[in-house]
């Protein structure tokens, strides 16, 4: 009988501890949100800044790229539909369509996230993979002053997003570029004398 009540008073401090532990946890998620959006508010994003557009890949994209298993072809498609959409954007931008301009942005954001996404779940630190990575860099690099000039002659409302798009392309190329210069381009086992 003793050793009954020793379980309960056992099993009531484990469910006061775990309390505690779920309270202190709560607590500190709450700091992080808090932190979070005090973080996502120091911005800077004007007051009459445009939302950003939607990042969606169509579906004609999208099979285009389901469809192709290739690393390589892959990326040269993936480049080929982000010069396409960015074509798009400068047309629109000519016209003075700033809408339609700021959803073939969000597409083309969409398509560079998705060519890196790729390429990392891919990453098996080989020469293919690699070669991958260095012309997707070297694909985007060529976007950033197209981008720079479609920044230019934007509307101001217009203008915060694609200066985030064109911080985002810039961070894509140096995580395209990382694996390039990580520990698996030289062959283990290889000593290199100084």
């Amino acid at each position: 009988m003793v050793d009954v009540k020793e379980r309960k008073v056992f099993s009531d401090e484990t469910v006061s501890k775990t309390r505690l532990r779920c309270f202190e946890l709560c607590f500190v998620l709450f700091l992080f949100s808090v932190c979070f959006s005090l973080g996502a508010a120091a911005q800077d994003i004007p007051d009459d800044a445009e939302p950003p557009p939607l990042k969606v890949i169509s579906k004609e994209e999208r099979e285009k790229l389901f469809s192709e298993t290739k690393l390589k072809d892959r990326t040269k498609l993936s480049l080929e539909l982000m010069d396409v959409r960015l074509q798009k954007a400068e047309q629109l931008l000519s016209e003075k369509k700033y809408a339609e301009m700021f959803k073939e942005l969000g597409r083309f954001h969409a398509l560079v996230d998705n060519g890196l996404a790729f390429l990392s779940r891919n990453n098996t630190g080989r020469g293919k993979v690699l070669d991958s990575f260095k012309r997707l860099d070297i694909g985007l690099r060529a976007f950033l002053p197209r981008l720079e000039l479609i920044r230019r002659d934007l509307p101001s409302n217009f203008e915060f997003y694609v200066r985030t798009l064109i911080k985002n392309v810039r961070e894509a190329r140096s995580n395209a570029v990382d694996p390039l210069f990580g520990n698996t381009v030289l062959p283990k086992g290889r000593d290199r004398e100084n």
